[in-house]
């Protein structure tokens, strides 16, 4: 849950508390803009935020676009662990500590709760958070990812803090790696809207191919790298999507799809489809639609949807794939009946 804030309600700040006592702390979420994306964390008050930071490439100027849905049933991580110094680790403690029960209006029972938190920390099974051997290792601690901190998986990483010694890999899944940052760097993709160009273009007629295609210029790959420089941990990794293939709908069962499946693969020069040149009405093209049935004086949906191939690097030569994703919009399409004239 969130972390504790003035001004609430004594009943709220109970709440907050007894999630505070869990040791979990918040990523801060994709919430740049869609060009740069620094999400870098920091102390503020009570809050222990995640400290990975993204940092992203190719993904335009941040005018449209959207971020990439995964194919099939996966989603990156909502929660993981991260580690924290010792120093770092007693600050926020102490300062939770000190803000409940400073509070005005706090319950008893979010102050008895706390002090219990605080005691095990700093009397009770470690001995002033271990800040006597603050070089010989980490206090780990749950993140949640600040947009999905109300989903079930956020609440999976429900570890207390716990001491993890140098040279030791922690012994709870979910403890950050470079594939999770990878993972959580997926989440963070931003790709350009599919605007195909179109040949009729603004409207086109029953029965006539119209063809489709995207210039190489504008589909490129698109990099998010995540980063984690804490506690004598130092990871990256890149999540990098590349563009396969377009998938047309046309919005209407009485239209025809070219190839027949939709599905218009990349081509080698990174284009889809081919452009359309004069003289070429009567020709199949390699990616387009052909409708069968007037609009009337509406329009159809036609939905075009990239599919992404992802694949991420890191460090320690560690690296693989990732789940495909998809990103796609609707133009709308008017169709005409041929006028025929009668001499």
């Amino acid at each position: 849950m969130r972390a504790l804030t003035r001004g609430a309600s004594a009943t709220s700040a109970l709440v907050i508390t007894l999630a505070l006592a869990a040791g979990t702390a918040h990523a801060k979420g994709p919430g740049a803009s869609e060009s740069e994306i620094d999400a870098e964390g920091n102390q503020s008050g009570g809050d222990l935020v995640s400290r990975i930071s993204y940092t992203a490439t190719g993904q335009g100027d941040g005018g449209s676009g959207g971020n990439v849905t995964p194919v099939g049933d996966w989603t990156p991580p909502a929660c993981w662990y991260e580690p924290r110094s010792a120093k770092e680790f007693s600050k926020y403690v102490e300062d939770m500590y000190s803000e409940t029960v400073n509070t005005p209006g706090q319950h008893s029972y979010a102050k008895t709760s706390v002090g219990m938190f605080r005691d095990k920390y700093k009397d009770g099974k470690y001995e002033n958070y271990n800040l006597d051997e603050a070089d010989a290792g980490n206090w780990w601690v749950a993140v949640q990812d600040e947009d999905r901190w109300m989903e079930p998986e956020a609440q999976l990483c429900d570890e207390e803090p716990f001491w993890v010694e140098n040279g030791n890999a922690p012994d709870v899944e979910n403890a950050v790696t470079p594939e999770i940052l990878a993972e959580l760097a997926y989440n963070r993709v931003r790709l350009p809207t599919t605007n195909v160009t179109l040949a009729p273009a603004g409207a086109t007629k029953v029965n006539l191919p119209t063809w489709a295609w995207l210039d190489k210029a504008t589909f490129k790959e698109v990099s998010v790298t995540a980063e984690l420089d804490v506690g004598g941990l130092n990871i990256q990794a890149t999540t990098t999507a590349t563009p396969v293939s377009l998938k047309l709908e046309p919005g209407t069962p009485d239209a025809e799809t070219y190839p027949a499946s939709g599905e218009c693969v990349i081509n080698d020069d990174g284009s889809i489809g081919e452009p359309y040149a004069k003289g070429r009405a009567d020709q199949t093209p390699p990616c387009g639609i052909k409708y069968l049935r007037s609009s009337g004086d509406g329009t159809y949906d036609l939905q075009a949807t990239v599919t992404w191939e992802i694949a991420w690097t890191g460090s320690g030569g560690t690296g693989g794939d990732l789940p495909d994703g998809t990103f796609g919009n609707d133009q709308q399409i008017a169709v005409q009946e041929i006028q025929s004239i009668n001499r």
